[in-house]
């Protein structure tokens, strides 16, 4: 029914926001990593949504970026896993995040989200894994990361995989170390693999 919301933000609270549209205030859930990332309280904004209706309610959903609403539909798809227990997992990983730890098998970063016990945890990553392509995961990173060009970052990125993997890392703990850094332009292979290592 809504495609995104797009208005003033009225209010700004640990998990939901209020936007102002034409007089109309919007309650929108929202992850909590999200509100580091919004305006000030007047400003506009506009959000990706998700309508949920229920029996005794209808609710809204809203994410700052398509990319993390599409992530959102993934996981409640997954058996066992609400709106509310997808919307915590997205408030303790983003979206890139959440990728490398599916892919890579990581259960343990997907368990620190509350409520989310080791067992569905390892059922998001079964039933996710498939839906999941390392070449999208990367090229999403780089999407999300536009302090640097493409290409140079790419490469950079290439190398550091590379050379995790020849000091006898797998390739799904390198690609997940390697694309957990947040990568600036200043930054050389041997800075990413500094960081990446700390990953591991």
């Amino acid at each position: 029914m809504f495609s995104y919301i797009q208005g003033e933000l009225a209010e700004r609270n640990e998990d939901h926001i209020v936007i102002d549209v034409g007089g109309v205030g919007y309650l929108i859930y929202t992850p909590g990593a999200a509100l580091e990332y919004m305006p000030a309280i007047g400003e506009q904004i506009k959000v990706y949504t998700y309508f949920q209706v229920r029996e005794d309610a209808a609710v809204l959903y809203g994410f700052l970026r398509r990319d993390d609403l599409n992530i959102f539909r993934m996981l409640i798809g997954v058996s066992g896993i609400g709106p509310k227990g997808a919307l915590a997992i997205l408030s303790t990983l983003s979206a890139d995040d959440l990728r490398f730890a599916v892919l890579s098998g990581d259960s343990k970063a997907i368990s620190r989200a509350p409520g989310i016990g080791s067992k569905t945890a390892q059922r998001v990553i079964l039933e996710l894994k498939d839906k999941l392509s390392l070449e999208e995961a990367f090229t999403k990173k780089l999407d999300h990361q536009a302090d640097m060009p493409a290409a140079a970052l790419g490469q950079i990125r290439d190398d550091a995989v590379l050379a995790l993997t020849s000091l006898g890392y797998s390739q799904s703990e390198s690609l997940r170390a390697v694309g957990a850094v947040e990568m600036t332009e200043d930054m050389d292979v041997e800075d990413v693999l500094k960081i990446a290592l700390k990953q591991i």
